[in-house]
């Protein structure tokens, strides 16, 4: 598949009207991912309603953790039309990355308080907090459907055999869960000693990127680019890394992350910033200070 017919794709009807082959009742896309988003939709009400008197939004997070694959496998399975192979490998990838991340937050949400950065944004909304919340999480609903897509995009490589490429990106994702489970291991056992409290961690990977584990949650999407390279939508897997990227980097992730910190640590975390690198995990050559 040529990168001009990619594009073309694009912009093409079929893509939103593709019906899903193997049922009595054809399906196009825009039904399916209407259906997938209904069911996202549906989970964050019931989430939003609890936090209204848990008064923990941490919730939304361990949802869209877990949802994001699930939808992903129910957009594989109402379509067959690449290599079966190749598509239990990719559901298994996003269940295991989903699984593992929903868990772990979902620990860290139970046994600790709100999320400062939750605490913070309900005391700045006030008496709009609960309706603002509520249009939060119903946009964590379609941004379970925006990252599910990937998926779905790497599953349509009919290429019949797995190959160099898709052996790349199953490197990749094992570079990358490793890397997202050794950042957050340090991070947990540096907040468990009393002493760190209000300092902060620069051990371990956390000396060369102050997100070491938003670097590996976005190189993760980085195998599903290389495992569906022959794929008509393989587009929408070059997407998916970009628009992560900027979600991380720019909107959800690091911007509200570094506040928090800033409104915690203060001066302390102030000064790391001077000395490591925001995101990329690279040494600090010309990040000393004077």
């Amino acid at each position: 598949m040529g990168m001009r017919h990619a594009v073309t794709l694009l912009y093409s009807k079929d893509f939103f009207l593709k019906a899903t082959p193997g049922t009595d009742n054809s399906m196009n896309n825009i039904e399916l991912l209407a259906y997938a988003f209904l069911m996202s939709s549906v989970v964050m009400t019931i989430l939003w309603f609890i936090q209204l008197k848990t008064l923990n939004a941490g919730t939304v997070d361990v949802a869209w953790s877990f949802l994001t694959p699930i939808i992903g496998i129910w957009l594989i399975l109402f379509d067959s039309t690449g290599d079966s192979t190749r598509q239990y490998l990719i559901m298994i990838l996003a269940v295991i990355w989903g699984f593992r991340l929903g868990t772990f937050i979902y620990k860290r949400v139970m046994n600790e308080v709100e999320d400062g950065r939750y605490r913070y944004f309900r005391q700045y909304a006030g008496d709009n907090a609960p309706l603002i919340m509520f249009l939060f999480f119903q946009l964590q609903a379609s941004w379970t459907v925006l990252f599910a897509l990937p998926f779905w995009a790497a599953s349509q490589n009919i290429s019949p055999e797995i190959g160099i490429l898709d052996i790349g990106g199953i490197a990749i994702w094992i570079i990358a869960i490793s890397g997202e489970v050794l950042s957050d291991r340090q991070l947990k056992n540096f907040k468990k000693i009393a002493a760190n409290k209000g300092k902060v961690c620069q051990q371990g990977l956390w000396k060369y990127s102050r997100h070491p584990n938003y670097f590996f949650e976005w190189l993760h999407w980085l195998a599903y680019v290389l495992i569906g390279f022959y794929s008509s939508y393989w587009w929408l897997t070059v997407a998916g890394m970009i628009v992560m990227y900027i979600f991380i980097t720019q909107l959800t992730g690091i911007p509200f992350t570094e506040k928090q910190s800033i409104r915690s640590k203060g001066n302390a975390y102030i000064e790391y910033q001077k000395i490591t690198r925001k995101f990329f995990p690279l040494p600090k050559f010309g990040l000393e200070k004077s």
